[in-house]
């Protein structure tokens, strides 16, 4: 850029005026309070034309020229705040959603600091930070701050429940074949522990309607029936249960209900106690997209005294929720991202989310429905998935399509072959563009074609 003589001798009288004017305060810096000074020191950096852009910039720049983006452009910027490989597109975010860059950097930064500061971080400052995170989290998915608890994941959180609940001999418990696998094989262990009885049911893929789905359940309640397991959006397929009906339908006969909310919170809009539930748990490492080791649980006030605690702690009220909950040497940096992510969620807005999810998983889905010898393992109805579906070829085992599509589509996801659901999960994320999932589509179309006859 030209500047002029007269500009340039401005310029730099104006930086020798300010290199002398900090000389000064720190010549007077023994006369004034540290605190002051820093106080003055970073008001004269900030009235400084001169200094470079970095020195004033802070976080909040990030995202403070979105609101005037368009749809597609706001869409775009998202996807630049995500460092992608080229080598393939990433149809498999339901495991793990990657982390967007603002909140990367500001984990980054946690581990710095908490490492700078050891042991004085984790006995002084360590505990009032993880209650300010999860008083956060409770904010977000709508419950009070001491019915919740930051664990690490999902199958933690509801193994505390299952773990812990006060069973008796001969007591029933109520799950579907469809639900994690770590959290049947926990109702396996307290079955051979306390001799209870595991009901398992199994979901329709297109269920008629939310009546026949809480029918399943209120079939096998029993005088004996005491926790029913319930997906709130199940894994494999996406399918959103109907929540709310089916906890009410279980109080009428008092039983508890547990929720499994892996990949709900941060995937679309969740309000924990409208749901009626008891427990709740999920995993914030999906597709609230935190550090990896991220998780909570919810707890109804009425319910905490009646679980038992699985890990020692120091808190004995019964009716305290982190007696549940014996954080010890928790990754706390990991914890401190959680703020991060909902500051990146709330940028966004949870229900521009939602919606963006919802029209990604429909856009490729509705062309491939009725396309010959492809099946959707997936409710046609809006309100019964959000961003994951479930699509098969028939005639052709999961674990082929998975490698197909990696090895000559570079499409990576992830095969399910389960007893009424055979096909490869697909789960793209807010970064997805409408072109990966137009490759993705001709590819599917490809491979079906070829596999007709």
């Amino acid at each position: 850029m030209y500047i002029s003589k007269l500009a340039f001798k401005f310029k730099i009288n104006s930086i020798i005026k300010f290199n002398k004017h900090i000389e000064l305060k720190f010549c007077k810096f023994n006369f004034m309070k540290k605190r002051e000074f820093l106080k003055s020191f970073g008001n004269t950096l900030m009235i400084s034309p001169f200094l470079s852009f970095d020195l004033r910039n802070n976080d909040n720049d990030l995202y403070s020229d979105r609101s005037l983006l368009n749809d597609k452009e706001f869409w775009n910027r998202i996807r630049k705040d995500y460092s992608l490989k080229k080598d393939y597109i990433n149809l498999e975010n339901g495991y793990y959603n990657i982390i967007p860059n603002p909140t990367l950097k500001k984990f980054i930064s946690h581990v710095k600091s908490v490492n700078f500061e050891g042991s004085y971080y984790m006995r002084t400052k360590r505990n009032n930070d993880n209650r300010r995170v999860a008083n956060r989290l409770a904010k977000l998915v709508g419950c009070s701050d001491d019915e919740l608890v930051i664990t690490r994941n999902t199958t933690e959180s509801l193994d505390l429940i299952i773990g812990g609940f006060p069973w008796k001999k001969e007591d029933e418990a109520i799950y579907a074949i469809q639900d994690y696998g770590a959290m049947q094989q926990m109702f396996k262990l307290v079955s051979k522990r306390y001799g209870i009885l595991n009901k398992i049911v199994s979901i329709p893929n297109h269920p008629i309607s939310d009546e026949q789905i809480v029918s399943i359940y209120e079939d096998q309640i029993t005088p004996k029936t005491r926790l029913i397991m319930v997906s709130h959006m199940i894994n494999i397929t996406g399918h959103i249960l109907p929540i709310k009906k089916i906890c009410n339908m279980a109080h009428k006969y008092g039983v508890d209900v547990m929720v499994d909310g892996a990949h709900c919170i941060g995937h679309f809009d969740v309000n924990i106690s409208k749901l009626n539930c008891d427990y709740y748990g999920s995993s914030l490492h999906k597709w609230l997209s935190t550090p990896l080791g991220a998780g909570l649980l919810y707890v109804s006030k009425s319910k905490v005294s009646k679980i038992w605690p699985l890990l020692g702690s120091h808190i004995n009220e019964k009716d305290n929720i982190l007696r549940l909950n014996h954080i010890g040497t928790h990754p706390v940096h990991t914890d401190l991202a959680i703020e991060n992510a909902i500051d990146y969620i709330e940028m966004i807005g949870i229900k521009r989310k939602e919606e963006r999810l919802r029209e990604i998983q429909r856009y490729w889905s509705d062309q491939l429905r009725n396309f010959e010898n492809v099946i959707i393992n997936t409710p046609l109805e809006s309100f019964k998935s959000c961003g994951i579906a479930n699509v098969g070829i028939k005639g052709l085992d999961p674990s082929k399509l998975e490698k197909v599509l990696f090895d000559d589509y570079n499409i990576f996801t992830v095969a399910i072959n389960h007893e009424n659901v055979k096909g490869c999960r697909i789960t793209p994320n807010i970064y997805t563009n409408f072109s990966d999932l137009d490759h993705f589509v001709s590819s599917i179309k490809e491979i079906a074609s070829k596999n007709i006859h």
